[in-house]
Parts: structure tokens; sequence; C-alpha cells
């Protein structure tokens, strides 16, 4: 009887590594945090060829928005742990337990890959009568709650620039939520909402095409990509001290996904980060190119969310503490 558990147990692990070994033997399932048209989807559809390419199979694609990405978080965290269910993610997760959004974060997750960094941009309609941030700030204290500003829910970039916001300019205004970057953009070129901070990668070709009016860069200096567009700080210097600051785009699978799995869906999409295309895509729409994996990427992770976190309970902006969640200070 011993001998025949032995052997089960035996019979099972060599199926087990087998199983990894002949990986992927099927279609991926890549789930994307947000809508289609926003940042995360951009960026997500522009490192999958080569990803497919690499692994031999095809990855579906399935947009997933809603709660600021705690939907999708969740949605893959439920799946088997076997390497057919990856998430296409941004920096969201990172805040959700102290927006009291959900317990899931980035820990319970290998990145893959983190494939880039950006900066965020406040935009505004070409016809807007503002010039600078510091425009909106005057109107609205002017005329409190009346200007609409898009969002994504809280945890999103517009809700976070916005805290940060907070902490050095005293203003208020009407947040109307939807479900991505993209969305709000179009919501913004139709004048359904005034003003919008998003990813400057979702806004770059906007920009171009002069549908959208930069009003500043969240970043402490100006960027190449948009060149003549000011750094926040310029009308308010004190926000230097927690910049730079913006979102970041990844590919995680679960936590307990086999090694083996990791390891070919890690050099997969290092490969697919390191073409001239994503590239070319990722500098043309002002992200920054990182294509780190593992250990680094997980020191990443833990420091924007350390450094983000605190920010947003100095701000008064949380629900919930990072102590009680045990997120050390910075």
């Amino acid at each position: 009887m011993i001998r025949s558990i032995v052997m089960a147990a035996g019979l099972a692990a060599s199926v087990g590594v087998a199983a990894a070994q002949d990986y992927p033997e099927r279609e991926l399932l890549g789930v994307i945090m947000w809508g289609a048209g926003g940042a995360t989807d951009v960026v997500a559809r522009a490192v999958t060829p080569a990803a497919e390419e690499a692994l031999g199979q095809k990855i579906v694609m399935l947009n997933k928005a809603g709660a600021a990405g705690a939907i999708s978080t969740t949605y893959v965290a439920s799946a088997p742990s076997d390497g057919y269910t990856i998430l296409f993610g941004a920096e969201n997760p990172q805040l959700h337990g102290v927006m009291g959004l959900g317990e899931i974060d980035y820990n319970q997750f290998y990145p893959v890959n983190i494939l880039g960094r950006g900066v965020g941009v406040i935009v505004t309609s070409p016809d807007s009568p503002w010039e600078s941030f510091a425009d909106v700030v005057a109107d609205a204290q002017s005329r409190p709650g009346e200007i609409k500003m898009g969002s994504t829910g809280p945890g999103g970039i517009p809700y976070v620039i916005g805290a940060m916001l907070s902490t050095v300019a005293d203003y208020e205004v009407t947040a109307v939520p939807f479900d991505g970057e993209g969305p709000g953009l179009t919501a913004l070129q139709g004048g359904h909402v005034d003003f919008m901070p998003v990813g400057a990668s979702a806004a770059a070709e906007l920009i171009k095409a002069g549908t959208v009016k930069p009003l500043a860069v969240f970043n402490a200096e100006e960027i190449d990509a948009l060149p003549g567009v000011p750094p926040i700080t310029e009308d308010y210097p004190e926000l230097s001290s927690l910049l730079p600051w913006g979102p970041f785009y990844g590919v995680f699978v679960k936590a307990d996904t086999p090694d083996d799995v990791k390891a070919k869906l890690t050099e997969a999409f290092k490969t697919a980060a390191d073409t001239d295309a994503f590239k070319t895509l990722m500098a043309d729409r002002t992200n920054i190119t990182m294509n780190i994996s593992g250990e680094e990427a997980d020191a990443f992770l833990k420091q924007w969310q350390s450094a983000t976190v605190w920010t947003l309970a100095d701000a008064g902006a949380v629900e919930r503490s990072p102590e009680e969640l045990n997120i050390p200070r910075p």
C-alpha cells in the first residue's frame, strides 16, 4: 500500500514536470486590466505579437475593466495556477488595499515583466481658456464643484495625481468615473468633462492631433516626447519631493505558477520587450522601457507601492492605513 502511494506520488510529479516542459500546449488568455484604447491596452497589444511568436501559441486578449483594476486582478487570481491565464496590468493593484478595493495586490503575483513606466499629463479640450493647471485651480476656487474631471475611480492615475495635487493646492472639482483612460479621453473630446490627468502614453497621439490640449506634465522637468509642455513643478515646486511618479505596465501570473512556466513566460516577454518595434512604440508614446522581471521587478513594485500609499495616506486620501497593511514607510 505504501509502495503504491509512493509510486502514485512519483507519477504525479513526473506528469507535472512534463506538463511544465510542454508548456504552452494551447492558447493563453491575456486579461487586460483596462478598457480598449487606454495606455495599458495599447502596451499589452503591442508586446503580445512577439511574445506569441516566442511562445509558439496565440494569446487571446480580453479587456476586463472595472473597480480600478480589481475585477481583472481578482479574475486572474481565481484562475488555475498553470500559466494559461496572464494579467496585463498597471499600477493600480498596489493601491487596492489602502483604497479599500480589495486584499489582492502584486504580492500575490509573479512579475513576468515590468515592461515600462510613464509620466502623467493633465489635458483639457483645445478650446479651453486654461493655459496651465494653476488656471484650473483658480477657476475651481471661484466655482467649487462645477468643473468636471475625468477619472478612472479610486486608485487610478487621475485619483492619485489629484490626491498629490491636493497636498499643495486647495480646490474642489467633481470627478466623473470611466472604465479606463480611453473612454475618459473620448468623453473629454466630446465635452462631457473639462480636464483629466492621464498617463502621457494614452494622450500622446491625441495631443499630436490637437484634439486635446496639455496643461502640464506631472514631472519635475519637461519630457522629450512633449516639448514645450511645462512640468507641474513650474507652478507647484513643492511637488518635487513626490516626483518622479507615474504609471507602469507589466505582465503577471499567479505567484504559485510552476517555475518552469514562469521561466518560459519571462524569456518570451523579455524577448518581446526588446524588439525595436516595441521600444519605438514605447518611446513614441512617452514611455520608458524597463524590461525587468523577477527579483528586480519585485523590488520596483514594493518601492512604488511604499512611496505612493504613504503619500496618499499623508494627504488623507486612503481608507486604510499602510501601516495596518504592513507596508513600510519609504
